[in-house]
């Protein structure tokens, strides 16, 4: 039977210890899980540069016409690093928009450990109407031919003493379907803190298409999709509108 090598044994040691440190990692409360959110890789392909614009919106029920945009912009020095910066901007319902933090973050790379890209993500976040936060995140992604899941472990808590850590997760499946289309499934939600862990709480889960348009330069991906309400979250919504642009460079 074939022994699995050192390197191997060390990476899987480094995801370990990767989940306890980001677990323990204070970050911050956001809207409705999934609002402006995306589901992060953990591959990074060198040299490439990145600019995003995330926007979600919720429909139906007393949060309708809540929404956030998330504008993004990283660039991998090297296969294991990505460096990044975001803004953020939110509206509640009837309110008019403003901006919320402006976040530096970072993903580093393990490699593969059984068969699983795995690396870890940290972000600092400057509030503008509050105390700052740190966030950090286990980023698991499986792809297979056709086929790739992600799941996002997450954990945040604003600087602030007395403040919780909230756990909660982002993930996603989809497969190709043409040269350019993807078909699949997107969920994000709360997983409550340490003390009570996942309570009925906020949830969001359906359908995404994704597409991309090459010919224009840069190449541009887009992803669209309708995530329903589920547990807490159907008290005050019915379900969130998702829409994702991506230039690589």
């Amino acid at each position: 039977m074939r022994r699995p090598n050192s390197l191997t044994h060390a990476r899987a040691r480094a995801a370990a210890l990767a989940a306890l440190l980001i677990l323990a990692i204070p970050g911050t409360a956001h809207a409705a899980p999934g609002l402006g959110d995306e589901v992060y890789g953990a591959t990074i392909e060198q040299g490439e540069v990145e600019a995003e614009a995330r926007y979600g919106r919720l429909a139906g029920g007393a949060d309708s016409g809540e929404d956030a945009l998330k504008l993004e912009l990283a660039y991998a020095p090297t296969s294991r690093l990505r460096l990044g910066t975001q803004i953020e901007f939110e509206r509640e319902a009837g309110q008019s928009r403003k901006a919320e933090a402006m976040g530096f973050e970072a993903i580093y790379s393990l490699g593969k450990v059984a068969g699983i890209d795995v690396a870890i993500y940290g972000e600092y976040e400057a509030v503008f109407h509050g105390p700052d936060a740190l966030e950090g995140k286990l980023l698991l992604e499986k792809r297979a031919g056709p086929f790739d899941a992600r799941l996002n472990l997450i954990g945040n808590k604003p600087l602030k003493g007395g403040e919780k850590l909230a756990l909660s997760y982002a993930a996603s499946a989809d497969l190709a379907v043409g040269e350019d289309w993807r078909l699949g499934m997107a969920a994000f939600g709360d997983l409550g803190d340490f003390d009570n862990f996942a309570p009925r709480a906020e949830h969001f889960a359906g359908p995404v298409v994704k597409t991309e348009i090459e010919g224009l330069g840069p190449e541009l991906g887009i992803e669209f999709g309708y995530l329903f309400a589920l547990g807490a979250a159907r008290d005050d919504s019915k379900g969130q509108l998702r829409l994702n642009l991506e230039m690589e460079f």
